[in-house]
């Protein structure tokens, strides 16, 4: 069993004891217009969530014999289908849980992502065609809005320990997740030369530098000299028009 394993029974306890000085009174909540099928019956197996776009099976709504299935409220936003780790949609605006349930479909469409362009490694367009699908259905008129996309290229040192860099994602996560405005959380597989991908789509740039607060994510920086050769964070804008008709991932550095 890895570290990650061991510590799962510990989660209501880092969040009364790590979290707290991170928020600040209670939330808003939302309602859910349309439920999703429970979580417990989506696969957990990171394959088929990182690559196969298999949390899009909470999509599935409509047909008659689905009312005997459990629904609920969270969402597998990320390859860790596991308690903690999903998103609320109670948490979230009515555009930004039509957006997450949208990003389940995400997913590379070319093996080099860890290197090739970003917006050219991912199946954007369908992401955006599954949005505008999921509006029409929920009779959502979408307004112009923008997101906070984060990027996070790396080469691993050959002596990097798994189960460390394993426990510190797995955590992190959950810390950035408990934070609240996480929409997407995608990671890759490191390739022949130790390269990788991971991705975060936010609600608001405030929701990511308050979702990196947590003592994870510091512990994650304070160990990076351990496990990296290096590290490169990029910051995007996802902005979507109105109606969905027209998208752009702009890197932020060159807005003017």
């Amino acid at each position: 069993m890895s570290r990650c394993q061991h510590r799962q029974s510990l989660f209501p306890y880092y969040i009364d004891e790590a979290m707290g000085s991170t928020h600040n009174g209670p939330k808003p909540t939302y309602p859910v217009k349309v439920p999703v099928p429970h979580h417990s019956l989506v696969t957990d197996d990171f394959n088929a969530l990182a690559f196969q776009g298999a949390s899009s099976l909470q999509l599935q709504q409509g047909l008659k014999y689905q009312e005997a299935a459990p629904s609920s409220s969270h969402l597998i936003s990320s390859p860790y289908n596991r308690d903690g780790h999903h998103l609320d949609l109670h948490t979230l605006d009515p555009s930004s849980q039509l957006l997450a349930k949208a990003l389940t479909v995400l997913k590379p469409i070319r093996s080099d992502y860890a290197v090739a362009g970003y917006v050219e490694s991912f199946n954007w367009k369908f992401v955006m065609d599954v949005l505008r699908d999921l509006a029409i259905a929920e009779s959502h008129e979408w307004k112009e809005l923008s997101f906070h996309v984060v990027t996070f290229r790396s080469v691993l040192l050959p002596t990097a320990d798994s189960d460390r860099l394993m426990e510190l994602d797995l955590y992190s996560h959950w810390e950035a997740t408990v934070s609240g405005g996480l929409l997407k959380y995608w990671f890759g597989i490191k390739d022949e030369k130790f390269r990788n991908l991971a991705t975060c789509i936010w609600r608001s740039k405030e929701d990511a530098r308050r979702g990196g607060l947590g003592p994870w994510h510091r512990q994650a920086i304070a160990t990076a000299n351990e496990l990296y050769q290096s590290v490169e964070f990029k910051t995007w804008k996802l902005t979507i028009a109105d109606g969905i008709e027209v998208w752009e991932i702009a890197d932020e550095k060159n807005e003017i």
